[in-house]
């Protein structure tokens, strides 16, 4: 349970990336600014008149997206502002819907009403199970590893500009349809940041394989050289604790952990993440263990203890240091919590363990 609800790179959560970077590095070749538009082969349209194929007299958003998607729900208003400053210019905005059942995009887009004007597609599926434009379209986007994705074709049948439609701004609409857009210099841009990209992805499949095959000196000159040429990439700082707990370097694990906890005090997540690693690692001493109950009760009070994966991990930590009715209730309070009937049953498991006096093996 707690490889995927914390958040932490526990080794099923590093076998997933690693699975899902090198599909990212494997990939057909991919879309770039720049490149040709794919065909538009769409399904049935559920609003709007029907678009057969791009135009010299138009300029075209096709954006990926779900109604179950989060992002992609946040994104409509801004497209629909879009599509209604531009209507009259030639732009016509379409999203394109992916992954989702054919009777389920139609309710969600009445429900939508006024606030989501532009036209909408499902995908055809007639010769390709994964529909046409998923695979010619998005799954040729891979760098972007997900929905919402926007594809911006200019008069020439050519693509202007890709990325998430919150980035997308109406000064590059602009230039586009007026012809004042340089893509010369668009395309070499982003080709540009996709080869960073690619190096960053690189790196990235180096260190989880490395944190998966528990070889923790080559995770550490990894990260060394992630963290020196990619500071902005924060979300791989508290992965030194993992490293020096495999390392066993344990004085050094404990003043880092102190140090970070106390340098983010507000974020939750980082938190559970290090009393986690310190919790589950091989041989944690009372001073560590000490050190794990202050952290996660630091995720505690920023959670309000709503929250069950840091209730779980208190829990594991207090049974750690023998306060097993105190286990026992922390866990209880988790279960409780916990609505996901997978997860339920897992801390469910757990709890039982901690009732009868054993410690459960860490997932």
């Amino acid at each position: 349970m707690q490889s995927f609800v914390k958040g932490s790179f526990s080794v099923r959560t590093i076998s997933v990336a690693v699975g899902l970077i090198v599909s990212v590095c494997t990939a057909q070749a991919e879309l770039m600014v720049g490149d040709k538009g794919p065909g538009l082969q769409t399904g049935k349209w559920i609003q709007g008149e029907p678009v057969r194929a791009f135009d010299s007299n138009h300029v075209y958003v096709v954006e990926f997206w779900a109604t179950w998607c989060g992002p992609c729900i946040a994104s409509i208003p801004h497209l629909n502002e879009l599509c209604q400053k531009f209507k009259d210019r030639g732009v016509i905005v379409i999203g394109q819907d992916v992954w989702d059942s054919d009777d389920a995009v139609a309710p969600f887009v009445k429900k939508m009403g006024t606030n989501m004007t532009y036209r909408v597609a499902l995908d055809d599926k007639s010769h390709d199970p994964d529909g046409f434009m998923n695979s010619n379209w998005w799954k040729r986007k891979v760098n972007h590893h997900g929905i919402p994705t926007a594809f911006i074709i200019n008069q020439d049948g050519l693509i202007a500009w890709i990325g998430h439609p919150m980035g997308l701004k109406e000064r590059v609409l602009e230039d586009i349809v007026s012809g004042h857009y340089d893509l010369a210099k668009a395309t070499a841009e982003y080709r540009k940041g996709w080869e960073e990209n690619n190096q960053f992805q690189e790196l990235q499949v180096k260190l989880f394989s490395a944190l998966n095959n528990r070889k923790w000196d080559d995770a550490e000159a990894v990260l060394n050289k992630l963290t020196e040429r990619y500071p902005e990439a924060k979300g791989f700082a508290a992965l030194r604790l993992k490293i020096l707990l495999g390392q066993k370097k344990f004085d050094q694990a404990y003043e880092f952990a102190d140090s970070f906890s106390a340098a983010n005090l507000t974020n939750e997540v980082w938190q559970n993440e290090m009393a986690w690693d310190i919790a589950t690692s091989e041989a944690p001493d009372a001073r560590c263990l000490g050190l794990a109950e202050r952290i996660a009760e630091r995720g505690l009070q920023l959670t309000n203890g709503k929250n069950a994966a840091v209730l779980d991990t208190l829990a594991r930590v207090q049974f750690l240091l023998d306060k097993k009715e105190a286990a026992i209730a922390t866990e209880t309070a988790a279960v409780n919590l916990e609505s996901n009937p997978n997860a339920k049953a897992s801390l469910e498991k757990t709890l039982a363990s901690y009732r009868e006096g054993k410690l459960p093996k860490a997932e």
